[in-house]
């Protein structure tokens, strides 16, 4: 089957890597891609914003399905388009997609369907925020309403900070005041043909730039999967599975149904575990990342069956996706500077001799070659992901191979899985 992929990023190069390594014949295409997706897949030139011009370009090319991997053509409506040319796509139409776009659509959507999440006010003045602020009390937990580069959210205890974080993002929408819930987060991806849903394996990611969960937000910074320690509270992680897929999962998709929105794609759930129960943090309209690199290098079941299940609406067709009991972790490279004000441009070294290391694998994020040389374009610069029989060898291989990259100035976090590391 010819796939065409589309986005440039880690999630991309990991959608893709896994693709490849079912060694079904396919042949892969992505746009517009990166350095490292461009050894795995034919790169082609097309406007991934523009759903006509993908759709003519899949039309005129026999693409059999195209999977829609960044949130900006989802809210642009790329899978609208080609969904209406009869182009198999995975991906949620524009007004599904709004679960991503629109925070506050979000919370509707989940109070319609009886989905446990924390209490919110959806404010358009600063007036507003700084009331309900100080009804929630500290810390504080603020959200632009609309996309923001996983950069939109703020967790502190600083009332001013809060108030600042709303100030900015206030001129060109609403935003969202959250009551802050405490516990381990969790992501958890649903694959959906609008109407059945099937789970993939859960992973945690790390958003703080540095160790402890110290510094600013970021996109994340590393990830590993599976989460052992959900056997402590649910008996097993498959328990859990099923009781995210029944109080959350299934609510929502069938809301959006009803709605005449149906949920054709990945819904990433954002959990936390609080002592009063799972509760919803915030959803996704597509992959996660980091969370993609970790939890498909487990996937035993081959993806392009199940994302053109998905695409396809035979979904109900297929069992539960089945993984290896394999640890693994994914390291964020980040260039010096990010989140605020990322350097690039920058040689990078060392990555073939990374993956020399058994269980190792590189998963580019921002790059390309220039002159001949490998070269960082973003903050978020290179995935290091590695798997083992378990966390600390999955963790020990993964910090070897970050060891032996070179690029000036960057940095990364040293503690990624280490609690479950041992």
């Amino acid at each position: 089957m010819k796939i065409l992929v589309l986005g440039s990023g880690a999630r991309e190069h990991a959608i893709v890597l896994a693709l490849a390594s079912e060694d079904a014949g396919h042949e892969l295409l992505a746009a517009p891609g990166n350095a490292g997706i461009a050894r795995d897949a034919r790169i082609v030139d097309v406007d991934i914003l523009d759903g006509s011009a993908v759709t003519s370009f899949a039309n005129e090319n026999g693409v059999g399905l195209v999977v829609v991997g960044p949130e900006a053509p989802l809210v642009a409506g790329v899978a609208d388009v080609l969904r209406a040319h009869g182009v198999p796509v995975f991906g949620p139409g524009k007004a599904a997609a709004a679960l991503e776009g629109s925070k506050a659509f979000a919370k509707r959507i989940m109070a319609e369907a009886g989905v446990p999440t924390g209490r919110s006010v959806h404010a358009r003045t600063i007036e507003e925020v700084a009331s309900a602020l100080d009804a929630f009390g500290a810390p504080h937990v603020v959200k632009a309403d609309g996309l923001a580069a996983g950069k939109g959210v703020i967790v502190t205890s600083d009332r001013q900070a809060a108030l600042d974080h709303a100030a900015e993002y206030l001129p060109t929408g609403s935003v969202l005041v959250e009551e802050f819930l405490s516990g381990p987060e969790v992501s958890l991806f649903f694959l959906s043909d609008g109407d059945a849903v099937r789970a993939l394996s859960p992973a945690q990611d790390f958003k703080r730039a540095f160790d402890g969960d110290e510094g600013p937000n970021t996109g994340g910074m590393g990830a590993y999967s599976p989460l052992p320690w959900l056997a402590e509270r649910f008996g097993d992680e498959a328990a859990f599975v099923r009781q995210v897929t029944e109080e959350v999962a299934l609510p929502v998709v069938r809301r959006l149904d009803e709605e005449g929105t149906p949920f054709i794609g990945l819904l990433y759930a954002g959990l936390i575990v609080t002592d009063a129960g799972v509760r919803v943090i915030e959803f996704n309209a597509r992959f996660g990342d980091p969370e993609t690199q970790v939890v498909l290098p487990r996937l035993a079941t081959p993806l392009s069956r199940l994302l053109l299940a998905a695409a396809t609406g035979t979904l109900e067709d297929e069992g539960d996706p089945e993984f290896s009991d394999e640890a693994a972790v994914t390291v964020v490279v980040a260039s010096e500077g990010y989140p605020e004000a990322p350097v690039t441009g920058r040689r990078i070294s060392g990555v073939a001799d990374a993956e020399k290391i058994e269980g190792v694998h590189v998963a580019h994020a921002a790059t390309r070659v220039s002159d001949g040389a490998l070269v960082s374009t973003g903050g978020r610069v290179l995935d290091v992901v590695a798997t083992g029989a378990g966390f600390p060898e999955a963790r020990a291989r993964a910090y070897e191979a970050v060891a032996m990259i070179g690029l000036e100035g960057s940095h990364h976090r040293t503690d990624i899985a280490a609690a479950v590391a041992g």
